[in-house]
């Protein structure tokens, strides 16, 4: 008998709620509406309730805010206390992944191998 082929692990994917990329939802920071109706940042994604995913880029936030998509997102009206912990969340964050401008350049460049 032959050997059988490797199988690849399982990688769940979750889409992003402003730009709406599909990642691998552990690159993505996942914002949950508790039981009790609290927003919370969820860094160990295992928290109960309603959950959103959002890229770790700050103009993701900043337009998800400022959209009201993370409000539809999870049905839930956000408190000014919960929008401004989400903000300030969102100021640690860098404003683009630092390999998105080389992978524009490359194309621009014809570098696809």
């Amino acid at each position: 008998m032959g050997k059988r082929p490797q199988r690849r692990p399982h990688i769940p994917q979750r889409t992003c709620v402003a730009c709406h990329t599909v990642q691998p939802k552990r690159e993505l920071v996942r914002i949950v509406r508790t039981p009790e109706g609290t927003v919370v940042v969820d860094e160990t994604w295992k928290r109960s309730g309603r959950g959103a995913y959002l890229c770790r880029q700050r103009n993701c936030w900043e337009m998800t805010l400022a959209r009201r998509q993370l409000e539809h997102a999870l049905k839930v009206k956000l408190t000014p206390e919960s929008e401004a912990q989400l903000r300030e969340y969102a100021d640690g964050l860098p404003e683009l992944l630092a390999a998105e401008p080389q992978e524009g350049a490359d194309t621009a460049r014809g570098g696809s191998r």
